[in-house]
Parts: C-alpha cells; sequence; structure tokens
C-alpha cells in the first residue's frame, strides 16, 4: 500500500508539498523510507529546512485535562535549498523509528482508536511552516507478538488503549510518554485482580515487559500499587513458549499484588519477588539484532539473549 500526503498550496508561497510513503507499515526500531517533493508556483521560493516527526494522541498526566497531539520524535531531512519557480525538489528520507514507537496495530487490526502520523514541516523565508501529515501504522515486534498473542490465548480481553504522558519509576525511558494496554482479567487469574494493564518498554537488546495490577475493584481496602516487571530479548524470541511465559509471569505477579494485602492465597507459591530494580541495559551495537526498513526484509537474527525478573 502506498501513501501520499499533500499539503494546499501556500497563498504566501506557491509552494505545495507532497509527502509519500511507499509502505506505511513499519514496525519500532526499523527505518521508514519515502520521499517528500516540492513544486513551486509562479516565483522562486527559499526552503530553511525541511523535517519530518512522528505524532499521536496523548493523555496528559492530569486527568481532567483533554488529550492533546504530541509529536514525540523529529528528524532533519533536509538544509537551506531554493525550489525554482515552476519546478519541484525532491528529498528522499528513511525516518528511524524510536525502539519505543507506540504498537498501533495487532493481528492485521487497529489496536482501538490509537493512532500515529507523520507530519511534514517545511520552513520557508519569510517564517511560514507548512507540512501534510499521513498515518503510519506500527506494528508489534515479535517479542511484542508473541506477548499479546499469549494475553488472548489465556482468554485476557483487550478493553482500552492509550498513551499516557509521564515518566514510569525505575525504567530506562527515551519518550515522554508511555503506552498503557488495559485488559479484562481471564476467568484462570479472576479473584485478586478484575483488570490488569501491560506495559512495553523496548530498546535495541530487548523489551521490558511491565504488568500494572488493579488495585481499585480487587482486594477490598488495599491501597497498594503492584507494578511487577520482567525482561526479554529480542534473540530468541521464535524458540520460547510464551503461553507458559506469560503465565508464569501473571502468577508471580498476583502473589506479589495479594501478599503486600495480607492475602497471598492464589494457588502458586512465591518464589521470589517479580519486581526488580537494575542499571538500565547497554546499548547494542548497529546492526546487532534487529534490523531493515519497513517494507524490506524486517526482522534480522541476533546472537544470545535471556531474560530476567
Amino acid at each position: 500500500m502506498r501513501l501520499t500526503g499533500v499539503s494546499s498550496e501556500s497563498v504566501w508561497t506557491g509552494l505545495s508539498v507532497s509527502t509519500t510513503v511507499p509502505n506505511p507499515s513499519t514496525r519500532p526500531g526499523l527505518r521508514l523510507p519515502g520521499r517528500v517533493v516540492l513544486t513551486a508556483a509562479g516565483a522562486d521560493v527559499p526552503v530553511r529546512h525541511v523535517r519530518l516527526g512522528l505524532v499521536a494522541q496523548v493523555e496528559p498526566e492530569d486527568p481532567d485535562s483533554p488529550r492533546r497531539l504530541t509529536q514525540y520524535h523529529q528528524v532533519p531531512i533536509a538544509g537551506r535549498f531554493v525550489v525554482p519557480a515552476g519546478r519541484r525538489r525532491a528529498v528522499d528520507f528513511a525516518v528511524p523509528l524510536p525502539w519505543e514507537t507506540p504498537v498501533t496495530i495487532f493481528g492485521g487490526v487497529p489496536l482501538m482508536s490509537l493512532r500515529t502520523g507523520l507530519r511534514t514541516e517545511v520552513s520557508v523565508d519569510p517564517d511560514l511552516d507548512q507540512g501534510a501529515m499521513l498515518p503510519v501504522f506500527v506494528h508489534p515486534l515479535p517479542a511484542q507478538q508473541h506477548v499479546l498473542a499469549a494475553l488472548d490465548t489465556l482468554g485476557f480481553v483487550l478493553r482500552q488503549v492509550g498513551l499516557q504522558q509521564g515518566r514510569l519509576p525505575g525504567v530506562e525511558q527515551q519518550l515522554p510518554f508511555h503506552e498503557r494496554l488495559g485488559y479484562w482479567v481471564a476467568p484462570l487469574y479472576a479473584g485478586p485482580i478484575t483488570e490488569l494493564e501491560v506495559i512495553f518498554v523496548t530498546n535495541a537488546a530487548g523489551l521490558e515487559v511491565l504488568l500494572w495490577l488493579d488495585r481499585r475493584l480487587s482486594l477490598a481496602g488495599v491501597t497498594h500499587q503492584s507494578i511487577s516487571r520482567f525482561r526479554v530479548w529480542h534473540a530468541g524470541a521464535e524458540r520460547r513458549d510464551w503461553v507458559a511465559t506469560v503465565d508464569g509471569w501473571l502468577r508471580h505477579a498476583i502473589n506479589r499484588h495479594a501478599a503486600a494485602a495480607g492475602h497471598a492465597d492464589w494457588s502458586a507459591t512465591i518464589q521470589e519477588s517479580a519486581h526488580v530494580s537494575r542499571h538500565p541495559d547497554e546499548p547494542v551495537a548497529p546492526g546487532y539484532g534487529l534490523g531493515g526498513t519497513a517494507g524490506g526484509p524486517g526482522i534480522g537474527g541476533g546472537a544470545g539473549g535471556g531474560d530476567g525478573t
């Protein structure tokens, strides 16, 4: 699928901007290739810069404030140049997506109302920014895909998805917000909790999975906020039994939640705390782990890997 976003011609400069992405489907950590074409009308148009940005609707930390469109990643693709009268100027790009780019598609279906877009910003003389925006469809990385599929297999039902402004405590985070996927709890795990929130924080090496257990409707009178945190690597994701892995995470997390309230009566015994505090992972050298671009070869192999709690 090929998408093109076209701005209306500026009455001030006679410049129109067209942004084309041959394949708008991508994944976090990959490059999104495309082309920006600028067309001048009856006069030369001096351009100061061309930038591309990723934008999404983000919920502020204040629950009473409305959601707002936030640009969370920006890449310059061209500096000063002149578009001659009656001519066109093309700028090719391959924008790297942050590893924490929110997932908007799962199983080929949009995640409710969650959307992200690519915005083109063109700065011309005099001060005037004009841009076109087109959607980008962000599919999950393999490890994310397996976690979401395992939750579905275990009986969890997705109830809401959103981007929350703010930093997570004790987590190495690059973007100013995080994606939350809220689930109604599966019957097998009902009792200690009734809702579950899943948060992914991704980097080049692997994936942090945070399980945020609901405290409003579970264990009456409990004010303890229970968050359990797990790590998996991109490498070796295909060789893991993901249903067993996610089930084990859930049992550890629910036991921590119940034990904190003095009601540790879940079927599995508590062996250790699933909550960890540690230094962030070291960055991975280019070419290690995932590679490729959107519409290209996609996921490449990587060496080594493991997980921890």
